[in-house]
């Protein structure tokens, strides 16, 4: 049975600031094997592809989370919407692209959807997270949970 909420990360461990969002999860997966993040799927890839559409069937909710190489600190949180993209690939698609591609693959509306867009600033090959973006993780996380209604102590 899938749970109702999806939480997908997505970025390049390798690329500095652009792990915030596999780091995010990995932060999840702790407390959900301990049980602690009930109705909620963690899910991590470097990068969204069509096919991820099909991951979206059956849930309530999904909270798409990616570095953010501008914009708000220490993150911003903002309603998507299913935007249909005109590229000439599949690869590196926008979550809002994502939602498009369920709408057409199934006929229903997508599931409520959200992008936890966690501010980062160094995204180059090799390197590690910086100690600025770190803190906007935390800061992510303590929110998210919030917003997952999960007790983090």
């Amino acid at each position: 049975m899938l749970s109702p909420c999806l939480v997908f990360a997505y970025g390049n461990p390798s690329r500095g600031d652009d792990a915030l969002g596999p780091l995010l999860v990995e932060a999840l997966g702790r407390l959900a094997d301990s049980d602690r993040l009930p109705g909620v799927e963690l899910l991590t890839d470097f990068q969204l592809q069509v096919e991820h559409a099909l991951d979206l069937v059956g849930r309530e909710r999904v909270i798409f989370v990616d570095a953010a190489a501008s914009g708000r600190e220490p993150f911003a949180f903002d309603r998507l919407a299913a935007e249909a993209e005109t590229g000439y690939t599949t690869h590196a698609m926008r979550p809002g692209a994502v939602l498009a591609v369920f709408q057409r693959v199934t006929g229903a509306p997508p599931p409520p959807a959200w992008l936890l867009a966690i501010r980062g600033y160094a995204f180059e090959l090799g390197a590690s997270p910086t100690a600025g973006a770190l803190a906007n993780l935390a800061a992510a996380e303590r929110f998210l949970l919030a917003e997952l209604a999960v007790e983090a102590g």
